[in-house]
């Protein structure tokens, strides 16, 4: 696996990038890394030429200048694409990484030939769910990164798998350390302040994969299957949280492959 940093529009990105074939790109979910996916990797490499992305202020990557929304991120993807020399992806999102694909593909989806939400939605945050970015954004403000991060981290797995996850909660920790509190707080804001994508499900007529853990405590299945249509395939991933690439990475990673043998 090759680590790579590059400099874009004065902004440091973070990437791995392994294999060779048809692009994928994948982006991790909130106070993630391109580190979440290495299990992911090893298999997907085999066939494909596989780019996994540290977003704006999460791992290695610097954040972007000003308030960095949603579409921001978007846009800045597209960039480190052309920058690659990648004209069409196929992209997998997780959590976060799927608001940012819908955004993608509603902006560029010339720029996509299938695409997949990984424990994600395309509804917005409910204005409970507001109020808990909010009281996110005040507690890294107040007590730093390290103590949001030991509070989020075991409510992505499922109740069922946090004994034998013991391992893999440590690992998405120390990774969620990584993240700068500039990126976790600009983050949160542009998460509360994302719309409704539901409309990018409906009119999308490019193979779309939709993965919900039957166990997630973030976000239930019912929020993942928002739209059905015959190109959008519905999948559940059986003993698993909000994490199926820890909890149950065998099951993610046929999904995904089963998903890409069916692209042009």
């Amino acid at each position: 696996m090759r680590k790579n940093s590059v400099n874009l529009n004065g902004i440091t990105v973070s990437y791995n990038e392994k294999g060779k074939g048809s692009p994928i790109v994948l982006l991790h979910g909130f106070c993630g890394s391109n580190g979440y996916w290495d299990n992911v990797i090893k298999k997907l490499s085999e066939h494909y030429r596989v780019i996994a992305l540290d977003l704006p202020g999460h791992g290695e990557s610097a954040n972007l200048e000003g308030t960095g929304t949603i579409e921001d991120i978007a846009d800045h993807i597209k960039d480190v694409l052309y920058y690659l020399n990648v004209p069409q992806v196929t992209m997998f999102g997780h959590s976060l990484g799927g608001y940012i694909t819908l955004a993608f593909a509603e902006k560029y989806i010339q720029m996509v030939n299938g695409f997949s939400l990984i424990h994600s939605t395309a509804f917005p945050d409910s204005e409970e769910a507001k109020k808990g970015r909010e009281a996110g954004v005040a507690k890294v403000k107040q007590e730093g990164v390290s103590a949001f991060i030991d509070g989020l981290i075991p409510k992505l797995f499922s109740p069922d798998n946090v004994g034998k996850n013991k391992n893999d909660i440590k690992t998405a920790k120390e990774i969620g350390y990584t993240t700068s509190s500039q990126g976790a707080i600009k983050t949160l804001i542009a998460m509360k302040n994302r719309p409704d994508r539901n409309s990018v499900l409906e009119s999308a007529t490019i193979p779309v994969l939709l993965i919900a853990g039957k166990k997630d405590q973030i976000i239930p299945p019912e929020k993942t299957f928002s739209v059905s249509k015959s190109n959008i395939k519905h999948a559940f991933i059986e003993n698993s949280g909000h994490m199926s690439m820890y909890e149950n990475p065998s099951e993610l990673i046929n999904q995904m492959m089963e998903f890409l043998k069916t692209l042009k």
